[in-house]
């Protein structure tokens, strides 16, 4: 049986209950047979155990870094993907390392007081049995995206005070020049004098480059269910082959993201022979070759947005040819290398100085290189980046690439630190089409990466469940391929 809605007589067209024209609002009948009925549905406030605590410790951290200021931050909103089509909602970084909370639209303000700084959390009520917008409202209508937390339950799951919405104006209005991050609304940071601080963000993300115990242990996670992502993926390895190409690989490992947390931290590489040269080949719409090595960098986000950043390049036959072999090995050594600088006391970029030694005189050895290893190595040579024009690494957390808003003293001069997690990743990268290799080296693209915790006396290799050898990658995929078979 159909049922025909209310129809607006000013309109030649049928009314629409959505977002743009929510014209059954018109009809009282019809609100009041919505509003009644509706039982009380059991709600999970969807914040991780332990977020609160480790949230409440990070305001406090960066309630002593800066002083007396009042801070702005917002949470965000999901962009227009197209039409009116959007993005799925990825919570503001900094927001949820202060608060521990993912909803969107909201806003912590901080407030100067005492030597310290009181909290409070806006965020926009459910519109629940009652409400028009209950049906009326895409975005925050309990018809339209499920029962929602009340204001009450956020405030209990995350041990701060939480407000409306609709009271944010007031107080920003009451605020004298407060520090606003990039994730506020443009619009607020204008009606209200905000400050957009690049201070606060380089504050932030300088105090995010030593995660606490909690944060490690979310990294953990993101990690593990990643080392099986990668089991899933190669075992897949034969549909692929079979024509089902590099994305039913993505697909999978995104699958897997998604079941075992929050998704993917980022696009799934999948780059298979000539493609596995290209830094981010994330449109994965190639075969996957059964001959030539398979890049693999892939990363599961966990429920609280932790990322792990993983790659390792697989042979899908189980077996690397001699001059793939000769590539991965040497891939292997600067690896190695790098890892082996990762320690409290180290600074930064020396990790990625002596990957970028092995591979320069690698290649050197090769006959690649028309000049000596120091003048590559020289800040007038780097002939050998041909072959890898990106960095060794990066550091690791709420973002793929943490805590990019700090400046260059303190990301990449300063020494580091217990609790740093970052990544380690050379590679070597023969484009199908570069005629200054020897045609056995093109199309052959190797990349290692481990993501490593900084321990007081030395460094954790946070993924060692995967090997980094060629050998032992070997028998790792025939293995996988023996189970799928």
């Amino acid at each position: 049986m159909s049922t025909t809605l209310p129809h607006d007589p000013n309109q030649g067209r049928p009314p629409y209950a959505g977002t743009r024209a929510p014209r059954l609002v018109e009809s009282e009948a019809f609100n009041a047979h919505m509003a009644r009925g509706w039982g009380a549905p059991d709600v999970a406030v969807p914040v991780p155990a332990g977020a609160a605590a480790a949230a409440a410790a990070h305001r406090e951290r960066l309630s002593e870094r800066i002083g007396a200021s009042d801070v702005v931050v917002g949470a965000g909103r999901a962009s227009l993907r197209n039409g009116d089509v959007l993005y799925g909602f990825r919570a503001d970084s900094d927001f949820v390392w202060l608060t521990g909370a993912q909803a969107e639209d909201g806003v912590l303000v901080l407030r100067a007081s005492g030597g310290g700084h009181d909290a409070t959390l806006y965020l926009p009520p459910p519109a629940k049995p009652g409400d028009s917008a209950f049906f009326g409202n895409a975005a925050y209508g309990e018809l339209w995206v499920g029962p929602s937390p009340d204001l009450g339950d956020w405030a209990q799951a995350l041990s701060i005070a939480v407000e409306p919405l609709s009271a944010l104006d007031g107080v920003l209005a009451a605020l004298d020049g407060a520090l606003a991050s990039p994730s506020v609304d443009d619009e607020l940071v204008r009606r209200f004098g905000m400050k957009p601080s690049e201070d606060l963000a380089r504050a932030l993300s300088d105090l995010r480059m030593i995660k606490d115990d909690w944060e490690v242990a979310q990294l953990r996670e993101a990690v593990d269910h990643t080392v099986t992502g990668f089991e899933a993926v190669v075992a897949e390895l034969p549909r692929a082959i079979g024509g089902l190409g590099e994305r039913w690989l993505q697909g999978t490992f995104d699958r897997h993201a998604r079941t075992f947390g929050n998704g993917p931290g980022y696009s799934t590489i999948v780059g298979s022979g000539p493609h596995a040269p290209t830094l981010h080949w994330v449109r994965c719409d190639g075969p996957v070759l059964p001959d030539i090595p398979l890049l693999l960098d892939m990363g599961v986000e966990a429920n609280s947005l932790y990322t792990a950043d993983v790659t390792r390049t697989v042979p899908p036959s189980g077996t690397f040819s001699a001059v793939q072999r000769q590539v991965h090995d040497l891939v292997e050594k600067a690896h190695r290398a790098g890892m082996a600088q990762i320690r409290p006391g180290v600074e930064y970029l020396d990790f990625h100085f002596a990957s970028m030694e092995v591979i320069a005189q690698g290649l050197h050895d090769w006959g690649l290189l028309d000049v000596s290893v120091d003048e590559a190595l020289s800040p007038g040579g780097q002939q050998h980046r041909r072959w890898l024009v990106c960095g060794i690494g990066h550091h690791l957390g709420l973002d793929v690439h943490d805590c990019a808003h700090s400046d260059y003293p303190t990301y990449q001069a300063a020494p580091l630190e217990p609790g740093v997690v970052m990544t380690v990743e050379p590679g070597l990268y023969f484009h199908a089409h570069d005629e200054t290799v020897p045609p056995e080296l093109r199309g052959i693209g190797v990349r290692l990466e481990d993501d490593l915790l900084v321990t007081p006396d030395g460094a954790e290799v946070l993924s060692d469940a995967l090997p980094i050898d060629a050998a032992g990658i070997e028998r790792w995929t025939r293995e996988r391929l023996g189970d799928a078979r």
